[in-house]
This record gives structure tokens, sequence and C-alpha cells, in this order.
């Protein structure tokens, strides 16, 4: 759930950047940075934190030219949170080729071991992101073949890349003296965005994970990356494209949509606020339907984002919305922090209850979804606490069984509370008088919504069909093997940055 950016501009591209990331700051909080291309020479300066301390005035100044790569990091499943995991990466073989990349690749293991005994590269972190940009950079060096890199062997590359990665990867790229290249997944998991604005000197174009980022920078929204596609911009300006996949399906992943994108983004044509608009109405239905007999005085929201869904459910039920927690805006978002104690620890911190909304009445919480439980824990204690006489819960999204392998944070099924318990049995883990959860068909007829041509969504952590295919009980085990909750080896407490200014070879 990692949030990148690229851009190809007419004028210094590190402002830009740096505002793009902080449009994307939901979308990783771990670590940031910046690489821009001045001619044969990369700037990069990248560490561990959010955007705003990892980047100073002189750090700034330093990242010159008018390309570069940004990107924002959210850990998945095992990584241990270091500065050497910050991205973006870098290899000087050939042309020299900086990498950010947003997903998770599911056969990033063989892939390690062939490029160490077949290509010759050496892979020197953990990162699954390193893993992807050495097999883009051999088979670039295998398309070149000595001669001068012209876009077509950049898709010829890229087509090869298709060939041997599985999983999700929506990635951004700078070959240098060349240009910006863009690509994701013959799936279209992750999602990613073109989007153009028409400068004095010429046009310039922006790709980033969510249609805001474009939005708030003044470009315009283009299209999105199909799945399979390869873009490539050349350090002219001069926009190429081209499907490298063979038969390449749309199917985005359906919680970008219930709690990781912003609402105002729209994502494969998709407005993130209607579906969760559609996620509430739908919701109300169904505890209409099952749950007549309620009495609701309230219906709150846990901000920020069941905002939308509650205010819908809440206009369909007839019951006033109202708000009764005040978040803490410099707190991050519970969902990605990698312990489960820590995690725990910050919800307090993050939300305040309003005990005059909650006192003496029978209240229905909505929230986006249900993962751990551990925030909706705390929340039913604090509304109870505050004189709540019943607290009902309320998910926009379905229970999340299935550990997600293709970028978010959710690897173990005994950590995921709806995995092997009823919803009554979830209601007395959380401390709520009754649990009600969306129907996944429900869910998927939201986003889908009345006008999109998406004929299938990634909806493996519900329904544990993992959409790659490749995806078995054993590599499930494996990823389990790996990962202690709470001890991901986090180095939080870690201040290192790094600076790197590299003179590259003349292109070939």
């Amino acid at each position: 759930m990692c949030g990148i950016v690229g851009i190809v501009a007419k004028s210094p591209v590190n402002q830009l950047l740096y505002d793009g990331l902080q449009l994307l700051q939901h979308r990783g909080q771990d670590a940031a940075g910046i690489a821009t291309a001045d001619g044969n020479t990369f700037h990069m300066h990248k560490g561990l934190g959010l955007v705003r301390d990892v980047f100073r005035t002189r750090d700034m100044r330093a990242l010159t030219g008018t390309l570069g790569i940004a990107h924002c990091r959210y850990p998945t499943a095992g990584s241990a949170i270091s500065p050497a995991e910050a991205q973006p990466f870098y290899v000087n073989s050939p042309f020299g080729i900086v990498l950010g990349h947003n997903g998770n690749l599911t056969n990033s293991g063989f892939l390690r071991a062939e490029l160490f005994e077949q290509d010759r590269r050496h892979v020197n972190t953990n990162s699954d992101s390193e893993v992807l940009l050495n097999v883009l950079a051999h088979e670039i060096q295998e398309a070149a073949q000595g001669h001068k890199l012209d876009a077509s062997d950049i898709f010829k590359a890229v087509g090869q890349v298709y060939r041997r990665c599985r999983g999700a990867y929506a990635t951004v790229a700078i070959v240098a003296g060349h240009g910006l290249l863009a690509f994701r997944d013959p799936h279209g998991i992750r999602p990613l965005v073109i989007g153009h604005h028409c400068a004095l000197q010429g046009v310039e174009y922006m790709i980033a994970s969510e249609s805001v980022a474009l939005d708030a920078l003044g470009f315009q929204l283009l299209r999105d990356v199909n799945p399979g596609e390869a873009v490539f911009i050349d350090i002219h300006g001069n926009f190429h494209s081209q499907i490298c996949a063979p038969a390449p399906q749309k199917n985005p992943c359906i919680f970008e949509y219930v709690y990781l994108a912003r609402p105002d983004s729209v994502l494969d044509g998709i407005s993130v606020y209607e579906t969760r608009l559609r996620m509430g109405e739908s919701l109300g239905r169904k505890i209409r339907r099952i749950a007549p007999q309620i009495n609701l005085d309230v219906v709150i929201p846990i901000p920020d984002t069941s905002r939308p869904s509650a205010l819908q459910l809440a206009l369909y039920l007839g019951v006033p919305y109202r708000e009764g927690f005040i978040k803490n805006r410099y707190i991050g978002r519970t969902f990605i922090m990698p312990g489960q104690a820590e995690r725990k620890r910050s919800v307090r911190q993050k939300l305040n209850a309003i005990g005059f909304e909650f006192k003496g009445k029978d209240v229905l919480l909505v929230d986006d979804s249900i993962v751990r439980g551990t925030t909706s824990r705390e929340i039913v204690q604090m509304a109870r606490e505050c004189g709540a006489r019943k607290v009902y819960f309320a998910s926009a999204a379905p229970p999340v069984r299935f550990p997600n392998v293709y970028g978010i944070d959710m690897p173990t099924r005994k950590e995921l509370l709806a995995t092997g318990r009823s919803d009554a049995e979830i209601a007395r883990e959380i401390g709520a008088d009754a649990v009600f959860y969306q129907d996944l068909a429900d869910l998927v007829q939201d986003v889908a919504g009345p006008d999109t041509d998406i004929k299938r969504f990634d909806t493996s952590c519900f329904d544990g069909c993992y959409i790659t295919g490749d995806v078995t009980a054993d590599y499930l085990a494996e990823v389990e093997a790996h990962r202690r909750d709470g001890e991901t080896q986090t180095s939080r407490n870690v201040t290192q940055q790094l600076d790197l200014n590299l003179r590259l070879p003349e292109s070939a």
C-alpha cells in the first residue's frame, strides 16, 4: 500500500514530488524518498519517518532536475523497517535505474535465487522491490544488446518482467538519460493513474498512485495505467505506451475502495467517495432486514474513512448522524502500525470521545472494516465509559478472514479477528451488543456501480480467492512462519537518512 509518484516536467520537479508525497502520506508512513535525474546524474534522498520529517530545505535543494520519482513506504508482510528498505532503489547497470514500487511480489524468493544463479545480480536487502528492480535492469540489458535504447526495447523488457514476476506491482522508474517508465501488473491489482499539464514550455506528465495527487498539483487526470501496460515518457516529453502482457485483466483490489484510498480519489474510473456512500446504504438495508427490533438513537462514524458510509447509513435508517469522536491528526493510521501493542496504545491517543453523544443512548458505531479488532475493542470500551446504554458495531466491509499477499499488512490468519469466529463471537470479543457486517456480493456491487466495465475485483482478504492463481496453502504458511506480530524488527527509533548523488556512465 505504498504511495508512488513520477513526474516529467519542464522545470524543477523537487517541490512537486514532495507535495505529491504529502498528498499520498496516508498510503505509507514509515519511510519516504525522492530521486531526481539531472542529465546523467541521479540525486536521491530517503529516510525513515513521515515525509515532513525526512526532508529538510538542504535536502530539497540538492534534488535538482526536471525528471523524478518519489515513494512513501508502508511495510508489507514480514519486512523490516530499516533505512536500507526505504525507496527508491538504485542500480547502476545498465544505464542506471531508480525504481519505486507499490505492491508485493508473490514469487520474490524464486526470483532472488534466479537473479543470483542465472542473471549474476546481487540483491542487498529483503525487499521484493529491489528484486523487481534487478529483474527490470536485467531485462533492459538483454533488450538493449549494446545498441542505443529506445521505447520498443523498454517495452520488450517490461514484457519479460511480466513473464517472470507474479503478484501485485504498480511501478515508477527512471532510466538514466532516457526517461520515466511506469507499469502495472497484468491484473491491475494496485492503482496507478496518469495526469498531464500544459505548461508554457510544453506538456508535463505525472503518474501517481491516486488521482488526488494530480488534482491538487494542477494536473488533469488523463486515464489509468491499464493492467499489463507500460508507459514511457522520454526526456523530451514524448509519451509512449504499449500493452506488454498477454491477456491482461482488470482486477483491482477492492480494499482500496473500502479503506486505503482517499475518498476524493478516482481509481479505475470509480469514485471512492461514491462507493462508500453506496456501502452505507446497502449496510443500512441489511441492518433493517436482519435486526428490525433495534431502536437506535444515533449513528457515529469512526473517523475518518467511514464517514461517507455512516452518513448514508444514518440517512437510510432515519437515525441522527453525529460526530462522537475527535481525531488527533498527528497520530498515524493504527491499521498500518506494525505491532499489536503499538496499535492498541495509539487508539486512545488518536481518538477522544465526546461524552454527550453517548450518554444514555443506543449507539451504532460504523467503521470501514474490522481487521484485528484492536481499534474496535478500544472504541467500544470508550463508548461504554461515556455512558452508552447499548453499543452496536457495523463494518462497511465483510469479515476479513484471509491474509492479503498483494501489499497490505494482514498476513496471518490468527491475528484476523473474524477468522474462525461467528458474528456473535466477534461481538463478544470487541465488547459490542451486536456486530453487523457488509455482505461481499453487496460490496462488489457497491464498488462496481452502474457504469464500470470491471467484471471482477481482488477480494482475497474476504473470500480467500487469490486473483493471481499462484498463492497456495504452502505459500501462506511460509509467509506466516516469517511473521510474528509486533516483532518485525522495527527500527523506528533509527533516524538515519540516505543521500546519493550518483554520476552515471554515459548511456549506450
